[in-house]
């Protein structure tokens, strides 16, 4: 069944990690083999020929670049004018794949529809992948005014923080709002069809964005706070609001957002024991507080900073999400429901949001 992951840090992975994902992920892995310069060395779980052979053949691709000002500990630019030139640095990779016959941009309803339509029929072995583009932390747009440029180049949808306090909103470890620089951003983003992002945005900046935007808003990689405490997930407020909205959430597997009381670097997934089935239950959670399967989806932050060490220990590689409609069926959801949570609810979302 066709899959549509929403939450691939894919140029990340090339220009930080320097990995070509074009190569299998074994091959990856031994280039990989003995490096210490990051935590998720040879444990890659995402690469185009895995995307492939799971049949995941539309994404949502990022940009990211994070602006950080004196005294903010977290990784990141310098300048704004750094972070802007790093995420079109990725957007030059993403222009080379698709140069290369490897990724094909998703950027209006008409050409959605052609891609669905390809990778339903019988896609040839080396079909592209489609992604929609998408800016992770909105501290690199220098001004609302650039937003202009950015959508010229194919960006489509913008969640305005990441992790720690940002320009536009506050994100996940921050605290306060939006302020007038986020409600600026939001205004040009409404005015230009921007999808806007609400993962990552604290409590404080998720509830402003709300009450100042009223135009397409999803979840890309989210899941549930009822289920892990921690303020990263949403709130069962938070996600009724999205569901009133009409959006989308996709469950992600980094494994400490799903399931509890997990220490990055020292948890082990088969220590806490977490699989896909944790994944479904965030999903379930969604589907339970909608009443219908129509808002839960996938958005794996596959080797988002991790890999192996701190995901699912039932998934080697993003072709594993092929397991995903048999373990759904075996808790009761129907074949138009679990064609839904693969793909049809981000493509009903963009289509609409499109029209």
């Amino acid at each position: 069944m066709l899959a549509f992951d929403a939450h691939l840090d894919l140029s990340m992975n090339a220009l930080e990690w320097n990995r070509d994902i074009t190569l299998p992920v074994a091959e990856i892995r031994s280039r990989e083999k003995g490096r210490t310069d990051k935590v998720d060395r040879g444990k890659n779980t995402v690469c185009l020929p895995e995307m492939r052979r799971g049949q995941v053949g539309l994404c949502v691709g990022t940009l990211i670049g994070r602006y950080v000002r004196p005294g903010n500990p977290l990784p990141g630019w310098t300048s704004p004018e750094i972070a802007w030139a790093q995420t079109q640095g990725q957007l030059a990779w993403y222009k080379a794949m698709e140069e290369k016959g490897e990724l094909a941009p998703i950027v209006d309803a008409a050409g959605l529809k052609r891609h669905v339509a390809l990778w339903k029929n019988s896609p040839p072995p080396n079909a592209p992948i489609g992604f929609v583009l998408s800016l992770e932390g909105a501290d690199s747009i220098r001004t609302p005014k650039h937003l202009e440029l950015a959508y010229s180049q194919g960006l489509r949808a913008i969640g305005p923080a990441h992790y720690g306090p940002g320009t536009y909103a506050q994100g996940t470890h921050a605290t306060g709002g939006i302020g007038q620089k986020g409600r600026e951003l939001l205004a040009e983003m409404k005015r230009l069809g921007i999808i806007l992002d609400a993962t990552h945005l604290c409590d404080d900046s998720f509830w402003e964005a709300m009450d100042a935007y009223d135009g397409p808003v999803w979840a890309s990689h989210s899941n549930c706070r009822a289920l892990v405490p921690h303020e990263r997930q949403f709130s069962d407020e938070q996600l009724a609001e999205l569901i009133r909205r009409g959006a989308v959430i996709g469950a992600a597997l980094d494994a400490w957002m799903m399931v509890p009381d997990w220490t990055r670097g020292k948890t082990t997934p088969d220590e806490a024991g977490v699989n896909l089935s944790h994944m479904l239950d965030h999903m379930d959670h969604v589907c339970q507080l909608a009443g219908n399967a129509d808002h839960a989806a996938i958005g794996t932050d596959l080797d988002g900073g991790y890999g192996l060490e701190q995901t699912a220990m039932d998934l080697d590689t993003i072709a594993d999400l092929q397991r995903l409609p048999g373990m759904l069926a075996e808790r009761d959801y129907q074949p138009a429901d679990v064609e839904k949570i693969m793909h049809g609810n981000w493509v009903r979302f963009l289509l609409n949001a499109w029209k």
